[in-house]
């Protein structure tokens, strides 16, 4: 295919992927009182090989063709990277100081307890070849492990800002704890790569490269970035060179944090976290947002969702299986995740909703088990069903959220948007420089 017919292809996919993602999240938002993040999940999936695919191969080949996929994967990453970038720019570090023991025990509960349930059920799942061959027991159990463990951020994050809880205590804490959840997830990830032939350097990246970013932009990047909230307090707006030099540090952060071997979200994120408070933030969310929720982040679902055949789940055995990784994923997570806010002082609606955000386990799950089926970790049927479980688990989380911290939430929702504006204006920008009312 030329460059010609690839440019063809690319715009008829933005027509189409937009159209989908809008009309879904319509539906889902209309009927169901589903967020939007979801519509466009399902939209992704429908765009696949899953349904459009099975029942009109040759449309979805002309809409996606092959050689089109490198260009749509490269606009996905830059989308769900944004994206989290504008959630680090919402971010209230008070709050997560203030929930700090709270979240790193709830991240650290949703990981051992899955990892416990990947244990029971590693040597079953391997004694029915649904590991690539020549994989051994532990190598499988951290794969599993990690893949039941994982939180879906970019997902927790929409539901969060939809129900207009970013600015709150329980918005920050189910952040940081899905932040810190999803770290250790890729993190034994890129153990068991460095374990199956990616060598030691690759988990050391991840550990050690990833730590040192991380505590840097935490502890010192605030300072370092005081200067470009000075000059648009001076300027009273976010000028293009400005914006340009926002856009390299966010193309900077993305890059280090893959090149380290996790994963650019968590660039965009840690990047938005620590970018001073006032003018400059909410004149960035407002210039760059639309655009990133309209056409980059359903580039994301749709590329995800050309990776995702759910048809390969084809038997009642089959299913069977599938139905216990799921019941296992989801209480081993859930549970873990309740109890352990519980025990750290959170009041039990606050609790309820943490676990049900951080059972749903969305895209990142799929980057996770796509990777793996890459490698030949995996085989084809369990990377069907675990994209099965990535998908009951995500459509559970809103209707589970709303049913234990519904009302809650929609009453701290409106107080957070009420004093929103009030509590940037009034927080100073760390390096010196102070916001102004505009």
């Amino acid at each position: 295919m030329s460059l010609g017919e690839l440019s063809v292809a690319f715009f008829l996919q933005i027509f189409v992927i937009v159209a989908a993602c809008r009309a879904m999240g319509w539906i889902m938002k209309r009927f169901f009182d589903q967020p939007q993040v979801i519509g466009e999940m399902i939209a992704g999936v429908i765009l696949g090989p899953s349904l459009l695919g099975l029942f009109a191969p040759d449309i979805q080949a002309m809409i996606f063709p092959k050689e089109s996929k490198p260009v749509l994967y490269v606009c996905a990453q830059l989308g769900v990277g944004l994206y989290m970038f504008m959630v680090g720019l919402g971010f209230r570090t008070d709050h997560f100081r203030l929930n700090a023991k709270s979240a790193v025990a709830v991240s650290l509960s949703g990981m051992a307890a899955p990892f416990l349930v990947a244990i029971a059920l590693t040597p079953w799942l391997v004694s029915l070849d649904l590991f690539g061959p020549g994989l051994s027991n532990l190598q499988a159990t951290l794969f599993m492990g990690a893949c039941i463990s994982i939180t879906a951020f970019p997902v927790l994050a929409r539901i969060i800002q939809e129900r207009g809880l970013t600015k709150t205590p329980l918005g920050s804490l189910a952040l940081s704890s899905g932040a810190i959840d999803d770290a250790g997830a890729w993190t034994v990830l890129a153990i068991v790569l460095a374990s199956f032939g990616g060598g030691p350097e690759v988990a050391l990246k991840a550990i050690v490269g990833g730590g040192l970013f991380a505590g840097f932009m935490v502890f010192f990047g605030p300072r370092m970035f005081a200067p470009l909230a000075r000059w648009a307090e001076r300027e009273g707006k976010i000028t293009p060179p400005m914006l340009a030099v926002v856009v390299m540090l966010f193309g900077l952060s993305a890059w280090a944090m893959d090149a380290a071997g996790l994963h650019s979200v968590f660039g965009g994120f840690l990047l938005g976290v620590a970018m001073p408070r006032g003018l400059l933030t909410r004149e960035i969310k407002r210039q760059m947002e639309p655009f990133t929720i309209a056409l980059l982040v359903p580039m994301f679902f749709a590329f995800s969702g050309l990776n995702t055949q759910l048809t390969m789940v084809n038997s009642w055995d089959l299913a069977a299986i599938a139905a216990v990784i799921l019941v296992g994923s989801i209480a081993a997570k859930a549970l873990a995740c309740w109890a352990a806010a519980r025990a750290t002082g959170q009041d039990n609606p606050t609790a309820m909703a943490v676990g049900a955000l951080m059972n749903a386990r969305g895209l990142m799950e799929l980057i996770i088990i796509n990777i793996g089926l890459q490698k030949g970790i995996i085989g084809p049927a369990l990377f069907s069903m675990l994209v099965v479980m990535a998908i009951v688990t995500t459509l559970m989380a809103s209707p589970l959220f709303e049913l234990v911290y519904g009302r809650k939430a929609r009453a701290s929702g409106q107080l957070g948007q009420l004093n929103e504006e009030e509590d940037e204006e009034d927080i100073p920008v760390r390096g010196g420089a102070r916001t102004r009312t505009v």
